[in-house]
């Protein structure tokens, strides 16, 4: 249920940053950088994050200042958005696991900045200025922070799981190493 309120938008995204940050602290080294059938490593979810984090804060002041909001970014259109985070991970691939923590860090402060400046009425009073949609600044800042922590956070889980199912396999039982020394 998406926040309807400040109050709650605030809650939502420091609780779902934090669950996140617990998952990033405890990812096994080896995971880290390792890609997925798809080519994606945890490296390239936090990278994605911080960047539309990023990307949000940009629509919302460009849609103040009255500039062209270019959804979700120049040259794409929505449904091109596969072949735009594609694009941000080949932009993104020489960062470090630490720099892309950093940036989500540094991101998700300026999120929370931003909320917590507007009041109930330009987070929730109407559409985003620029945004060509019904969705208020608040429901965008959601989607940018809170919604897209759990999806981080729901990935990072299943890929530490079978990390882990897959180290097990690989590992004789504890009674064959007693065995065989």
């Amino acid at each position: 249920m998406p926040a309807t309120s400040k109050t709650e938008l605030l809650a939502a995204s420091e609780r779902e940053f934090s669950k996140l940050q617990t998952l990033l602290d405890d990812l096994p080294a080896m995971l880290r950088l390792e890609k997925d059938a798809d080519g994606i490593s945890p490296k390239d979810i936090v990278g994605h994050r911080a960047h539309w984090i990023d990307l949000f804060l940009a629509w919302y002041r460009d849609g103040q200042a009255g500039r062209p909001v270019w959804f979700p970014a120049k040259g794409y259109k929505w449904n091109e958005t596969t072949r735009y985070n594609a694009d941000l991970r080949q932009k993104q691939s020489g960062l470090s696991w630490q720099s892309v923590r950093s940036l989500l860090d540094s991101n998700h402060v300026e999120l929370l900045a931003l909320i917590e400046n507007l009041d109930e009425e330009e987070l929730y009073g109407g559409p985003m200025k620029g945004s060509n949609n019904k969705w208020t600044t608040g429901r965008w800042a959601e989607a940018a922070g809170p919604s897209h922590y759990r999806s981080a956070s729901k990935y990072l889980r299943q890929r530490r799981a079978r990390f882990q199912e897959d180290r097990d396999r690989r590992s004789p039982p504890a009674a064959d190493q007693a065995g065989s020394a």
